[in-house]
């Protein structure tokens, strides 16, 4: 199988975490103005539910698959067996999910129980999601593009369908059928990819433990990134506070996506490295993946502290000046969850070290509920924020500490310091030019913005940043052979 570049899988990937989020974030504007931020907070609550049944039902079967299909991507036989043994397993385990849900949730007749029942769709979807098949294969393509025809579509059922409050019904339809058509759209690429099997051959179970081990940091981490919400929702009545968090959350994920998916990207290539016992080259694609990570997050940090106030009221409309505050709040957590994602997808996973990753998961999600118990009931969306941010730095602080002896954690930091510099000086001229802005519209969001881009560009072109040039000069090459 021809070997795929890491720079096209990242960008494959990139676009495959976008889609995946551009549904809600680019109808945002529109959706926040027709259903209010208290359907909005409904949305973001039942979801939260749904979100457990789906952990429980995939069972780390994603990230397991994505693994052992990488440790064999050579062996067309071997990969074959082991698609169809996972598969199987999660399956199985699904149905148990959507019939526990079916029961305590979908069925009979309370307040949120028709949002429930056409979430039942969104159990099924992930049930039957290949993704993971491609992604241990290195070919983020077919996932990429699928995604980009299917959210388009969805976008525009949303524009001509939702119209006014009471369509909150069919904006649940839309975003589970998205979910749906997409992952069955990848199984017409399957037969090519896969052997012939004898279905004796088959040992379903013996998939358990091992996706079962996976599934614990799974949860783990479902506590302090979906509990937030669910929380909100149980302790407050008012669910527009679980609006402002999930509108605040949505945004700060987004450009999160743009850090984290080389995590995902770099899992296959990290396992098959290890498999060939190659310890240098694991810690040279992790200390690149760390200057990759604050290139881009120390500025993002700093952009939103610097933009929030005049992004909120043009994006979201009048309502959600609530939610410029968390998004202050949360914005560490892209620097926290891209280190995080480095040691853990990277290294702990790739490397079979699934105990020091589910140990410092574990204490994250604990630390998030502590906190979260103590700050939600007196600073609702806020205190979710806090606890969000402890929760992930936690993560992150213990997986340095579990791998400070294999990397070099003084080269990272001196390595990255010119971003942390650079970063600093974008908000100085960001925040310099807000001084200038009385008003707030979508012409001076741009201006700032910009200027914000410009600064940190020219800053990474005078200190001739190696890392950015090396990218530089590789683009050049492309266009002179062409």
């Amino acid at each position: 199988m021809k070997k795929k570049s890491v720079r096209k899988n990242y960008f494959y990937n990139l676009i495959y975490q976008l889609f995946v989020l551009i549904l809600p974030i680019v109808t945002t504007p529109y959706v926040s103005r027709i259903l209010g931020a208290k359907n909005i907070g409904i949305y973001g609550y039942t979801l939260s539910i749904s979100a457990y049944f789906v952990l429980f039902g995939v069972l780390g079967t994603n990230l397991y698959g994505q693994r052992e299909i990488a440790y064999y991507q050579k062996d067309k036989k071997k990969y074959t067996k082991i698609f169809y043994e996972i598969l199987l397993l999660k399956l199985i385990v699904m149905a148990l999910a959507m019939g526990v849900f079916y029961i305590t949730f979908a069925k009979g007749s309370g307040g949120y129980t028709l949002f429930y029942k056409i979430l039942m769709l969104e159990l099924f979807a992930n049930g039957i999601d290949v993704s993971w098949f491609f992604q241990g294969l290195e070919d983020f393509k077919k996932t990429s593009i699928r995604n980009f025809i299917v959210k388009i579509i969805s976008i525009i059922l949303i524009f001509v369908l939702v119209k006014e409050k009471s369509d909150l019904n069919l904006y649940f339809i839309i975003y589970v059928l998205s979910i749906l058509v997409g992952n069955l759209s990848l199984w017409i690429s399957l037969p090519k990819y896969l052997d012939k099997l004898n279905l004796k051959e088959l040992k379903i179970f013996n998939h358990f433990i091992p996706t079962f081990i996976m599934f614990v940091p799974q949860a783990a981490i479902q506590v302090y990134t979906v509990l937030d919400r669910t929380m909100i929702g149980k302790i407050i009545h008012d669910k527009t506070e679980v609006g402002y968090y999930t509108q605040a959350e949505k945004i700060v994920k987004l450009l999160l996506t743009i850090v984290s998916s080389l995590g995902i990207v770099m899992l296959p290539r990290l396992a098959s490295k290890f498999a060939a016992g190659d310890n240098e080259g694991i810690k040279k694609y992790i200390y690149k993946s760390f200057r990759f990570t604050s290139l881009l997050s120390f500025p993002i940090i700093m952009g939103i502290v610097a933009c929030s106030d005049y992004f909120v009221p043009v994006f979201f409309g009048e309502g959600y000046d609530r939610v410029s505050i968390v998004m202050k709040m949360l914005c560490p957590i892209i620097l926290f969850i891209g280190v995080s994602g480095i040691i853990g997808y990277q290294y702990f996973l790739a490397t079979k070290h699934q105990k020091e990753y589910t140990a410092s998961v574990i204490i994250g999600s604990i630390i998030n509920f502590i906190i979260n118990i103590i700050m939600i009931p007196k600073y609702g969306a806020v205190g979710a924020a806090i606890g969000t941010i402890a929760a992930e730095f936690s993560v992150a602080f213990v997986q340095i500490i579990l791998t400070w002896k294999f990397l070099n954690y003084k080269r990272i930091i001196l390595d990255n310091l010119a971003y942390v510099v650079g970063s600093g000086i974008m908000y100085i001229g960001c925040i310099s030019v807000n001084r200038y802005i009385h008003y707030t519209n979508m012409t001076n969001l741009i201006i700032i913005v910009s200027t914000g881009v410009i600064i940190y560009g020219f800053y990474l072109i005078i200190i001739r940043d190696s890392f950015v040039f090396e990218v530089i000069n590789k683009i050049l090459r492309k266009v002179r052979k062409q």
